[in-house]
């Protein structure tokens, strides 16, 4: 199936133009008016997962998402988000609308959005949903120590040095299970052409909310400051939360060992010889 054809599959209306924005990744502008993005995973549960993911985030007073117009098999349509430019008053109302999705809370850590698969993906890697009721044993087990191990298995870590990641302390303030986009890198905040600031991509999950935050933080995000601080004008966040953003990044440093080698895993275990 053509990127093409997967726009008029899923939206009901032949496209009339297509064209590669990444990878696997197409804009198709639609016949009778609109525009769409049609996205290819070699995993369907890859596709359903980010349907899911998409529609558990879609909370009245959270950032906004793209409407999900269709997913079948590796195929996923959701609309096009015309963009824009960051502003600080964006930012600060992005970092409102963030605070009240994670509040919107979550069945137990690790759970899915509802109707996705355990068997998930964050970027190319993979990223399981396993729901427990204590954050800490959780994202010991299947945020950190997993990811050491496959990264171990890429080559990008010894046996030596993904152990480790075994002894790494993981204390975080005791709070209940927050709605999380769970991939919330900076160019996953999408600053549209509506002054807004639009999530996109997600690997929705319940955790931390503290992750997502730090996660915002790892590759630098426009305007920081200013969500942080409306973030914390809505849902005051816990004394000491600078000092565990370290911990919180293990994760996605870890991913990216996994995808892109030595460089990120050798970041990632400066981190975790710090934290034993």
């Amino acid at each position: 199936m053509t990127p093409a054809d997967a726009a008029a599959r899923l939206t009901g209306t032949p496209a009339s133009g297509v064209r590669r924005l990444a990878g696997a990744v197409w804009q198709a502008d639609l016949a009778h008016g609109g525009r769409v993005v049609v996205k290819r995973h070699d995993d369907p549960a890859a596709a359903l997962a980010e349907a899911a993911s998409l529609e558990w985030l879609a909370e009245p007073g959270g950032p906004p998402v793209p409407r999900v117009r269709g997913h079948d098999g590796h195929w996923l349509c959701v609309d096009h988000v015309e963009p824009g430019r960051p502003s600080p008053g964006a930012a600060e109302e992005f970092g409102r609308a963030l605070a009240r999705l994670h509040a919107a809370g979550a069945p137990a850590f690790g759970a899915p959005p509802p109707g996705g698969p355990a068997d998930a993906s964050i970027g190319l890697a993979p990223m399981r949903n396993a729901p427990s009721p204590a954050w800490p044993d959780w994202f010991h087990e299947h945020r950190v120590t997993r990811y050491a191990r496959l990264a171990a298995d890429a080559g990008a870590l010894t046996a030596d040095e993904a152990a480790v990641f075994d002894r790494v302390r993981v204390e975080a303030p005791g709070e209940p299970p927050a709605r999380l986009h769970g991939d919330l890198w900076s160019g996953n905040v999408h600053w549209a052409a509506d002054g807004r600031a639009w999530l996109i991509d997600p690997a929705a999950h319940g955790g931390h909310r503290e992750t997502d935050l730090a996660m915002l933080d790892l590759f630098g995000c426009p305007h920081l400051d200013r969500v942080l601080a409306a973030y914390h004008e809505v849902s005051p966040l816990a004394p000491g939360r600078r000092e565990r953003v370290p911990l919180h990044q293990l994760f996605p440093l870890l991913v990216h060992a996994v995808l892109f080698g030595r460089d990120y895993a050798l970041r990632a275990l400066a981190v975790a010889r710090a934290l034993t």
